[in-house]
């Protein structure tokens, strides 16, 4: 038994060594991906920075409809891991996209400087959402500015600007 089960191994491996596929060494790819994946996502803050969520049972209409779910805030699984949103209540706004541009118009002064993982949230998410509402475009090529009622407006932003990376 134990000489016909020898045997069965040895035609099975016979078998592989003759059936044409070489050996290779390794073949240099590139460098791996980067950027930006597809899709819709909300961006939180968390103590290593900015995360995306994805949206993955919402569908994007707007850009209004993204500033919504993101004023939200995180759900309660998702600050279970860590995350938070910082983005202040902004009151009344309007935001509009088209192309690789995104304005944010808000009719109350914002708190924040711009260089800070709230703005990022709002630049990141908004610069996402562009991207699947005009899929020629790419996330990462997305300008987003914030026009507050007073004051100097806060932009150009990119999202690549506030990613650890």
């Amino acid at each position: 038994m134990k000489v016909r089960q020898g045997a069965v191994v040895v035609a099975l491996g016979l078998a592989l060594l003759g059936c044409g596929v070489q050996p290779t060494g390794v073949i240099d790819a590139g460098e791996p991906a980067s950027g930006p994946t597809r899709g819709a996502r909300l961006y939180f803050a968390s103590d290593g920075g900015l995360r995306g969520v994805p949206l993955l049972d919402r569908e994007i209409e707007n850009l209004d409809t993204v500033m919504k779910l993101l004023s939200a805030g995180p759900s309660p699984s998702e600050q279970r891991d860590g995350l938070t949103s910082l983005v202040q209540d902004l009151g009344g706004y309007s935001v509009r996209g088209s192309g690789t541009r995104v304005t944010v118009r808000l009719e109350e002064p914002y708190a924040a400087t711009g260089h800070d993982q709230g703005t990022g949230q709002l630049v990141c998410t908004l610069a996402r959402a562009q991207s699947v509402l005009e899929p020629k475009v790419r996330a990462d090529d997305v300008e987003v500015t914030l026009r507050p009622s007073e004051g100097a407006a806060l932009g150009p932003f990119r999202c690549g600007e506030f990613l650890d990376g």
